[in-house]
């Protein structure tokens, strides 16, 4: 049977630079799903940007996986941009109004409600514990105010591990006047209703079972969900313990007697003490050697028997309740260990530091020799391993600095007090522990560009209307290219009259 002749001029249209049927199901699916992009690409991704826009002082456009082109503010001062986490900007000093009335080291800086409080230390380089208690208000986001006479101590006290806890400041322990460690615990119970701060007890009067088990100075004090922790320290015999306690809340909120936990893997003391939601960490400070970098890792609970594994170099102390005696809580201390690879890059004798956000910090210190510069910071990973201790130039102290007490207020953290090589200080320090991103980013396949910024109430109400504008204009402009698209016949004559009238003139 002969085929049917082709109509003369009629050829069959192709698209995609030929490759499919203008007229078949594939190049129709293609179009589909790039018209279904382009509409949440206008309804929704625009709408959003625009709100943003308004409120966010950057505004991503596009998918910035990676950028070679970065800015950041001056505020961020000489770190890398953008800068990597947990770094700390530039510290500055805080103005004269805010300085000690004496210069002290050795005290312990905390906050508890809307007071900032610098809790005992000595006033001379040697001895001289005192039982002053400074106090300052907070005002607004990491700002206090000056500096004012507080509660005194029942006695002088340095050196000692104090805490904030459930609304409750305690103190454990500490050097008196003469020197020498004391078991002696004080309490403080500020009004919740006045803000009163009321005097401190000693434990005997608050009818508590809180003096330590054996004297104490230089001890890490550290809060766990159901208790404290009171970790190492000098012994009365002015040298490094290993010895563990906690103390337990009860029903009532009230804190128990102290219970021995698993002994540290070696001795320390004035080390930084913190808990971050898995395990303990005790870094620096001094062991039976002097100043060391040593780090060692508490496990809770039952995380002793089976939780993050140390190298085979570690050295492991386990509690009874991790080798088969009493059932230990899930707060439990029931073992430390250590290991080369997560210590500190160097020795620091009495630091300071805390934990924010995750990320453990070091500040200062001793290096056996003059108090130092620098600041190290670390993020575990939940299995408690340290990838590594960083440094940044820029987040040094301006001065060297021991014997100081580190509180975060805020995103801001203050170092109070302490010695440099000028002697004991009655000035602070601050830095920002977040500092600000790029503020504009150009990569392969998006940017970073600054926005507006406007804070509250005022700038969420402009952002919803801008978002609702751009939203409208978008499905008008939606409309007008579906019919466009609809009547192409009379859209082609309409293009067709506008190159004319183009040509007469």
């Amino acid at each position: 049977m002969a085929q049917p002749a082709l109509t003369a001029g009629r050829t069959r249209r192709r698209a995609l630079f030929g490759l499919l049927d203008g007229d078949g199901w594939a190049w129709a699916g293609i179009k589909s799903f790039i018209w279904f992009i382009l509409i949440i690409f206008v309804l929704g991704y625009l709408p959003d940007r625009a709100y943003y826009f308004t409120v966010f002082p950057t505004i991503d456009l596009g998918i910035l996986a990676w950028s070679p082109i970065n800015l950041c503010p001056p505020e961020n001062g000489g770190l890398p941009c953008p800068p990597p986490p947990g770094a700390a900007v530039a510290w500055q000093k805080n103005p004269a109004q805010l300085n000690l009335p004496t210069p002290v080291e050795n005290g312990t800086a905390i906050q508890v409600g809307t007071d900032l409080m610098y809790i005992g230390g000595q006033t001379q380089p040697t001895g001289g514990a005192t039982d002053a208690v400074l106090v300052a208000k907070t005002a607004g986001t990491g700002n206090y105010d000056a500096w004012q006479a507080g509660p005194k101590l029942p006695a002088p006290r340095t050196d000692a591990a104090a805490i904030a806890f459930n609304s409750v400041v305690y103190v454990f322990g500490g050097a008196d006047a003469s020197g020498k460690a004391q078991t002696s615990a004080y309490i403080l119970s500020p009004d919740q209703s006045t803000g009163e701060l009321g005097t401190w007890k000693t434990a005997a009067d608050a009818k508590l079972p809180l003096d330590l088990p054996e004297p104490r100075s230089a001890a890490s004090v550290i809060a766990v969900t159901d208790g404290l922790v009171v970790a190492g320290g000098f012994g009365a015999d002015g040298k490094p313990t290993t010895t563990v306690w906690k103390s337990t809340v009860d029903a009532k909120g009230a804190l128990g007697k102290w219970v021995a936990q698993a002994p540290l893997a070696r001795p320390q003391a004035d080390a930084v003490g913190v808990e971050d939601g898995t395990f303990l960490w005790l870094y620096g400070g001094t062991d039976a050697n002097g100043p060391t970098g040593a780090v060692q890792r508490g496990n809770l609970g039952t995380a002793g028997a089976g939780g993050a594994t140390a190298s085979p170099a570690a050295s492991t102390a386990a509690s009874p309740a991790a080798s088969g005696g009493t059932t230990a809580s899930t707060s439990d201390v029931v073992g430390w260990q250590i290991a080369n690879e997560i210590n500190l890059p160097t020795a620091r004798a009495n630091p300071a530091g805390f934990v924010a956000n995750g990320t453990m910090y070091l500040i200062g210190g001793s290096d056996g020799q003059h108090p130092t510069r620098e600041l190290y910071w670390a993020i575990p990973d939940a299995g408690g391993a340290i990838p590594e201790w960083k440094h940044l130039a820029a987040s040094d102290l301006p001065d060297g600095l021991e014997g100081s007490s580190a509180v975060v207020l805020g995103s801001d953290a203050v170092l109070v007090g302490g010695r440099s090589d000028s002697g004991l200080t009655n000035n602070q320090a601050r830095t920002n522990l977040a500092p600000q991103p790029p503020f504009f980013q150009l990569g392969l396949v998006g940017a970073t560009v600054p926005a507006l910024k406007i804070e509250g109430e005022i700038g969420q109400q402009l952002g919803y209307l801008n978002a609702a504008g751009v939203g409208t204009i978008d499905f008008i402009l939606l409309i007008l290219v579906g019919w466009a698209f609809a009547h192409r016949e009379r859209m082609r004559e309409m293009f067709a009259r506008i190159r004319r009238r183009r040509g007469r003139s």
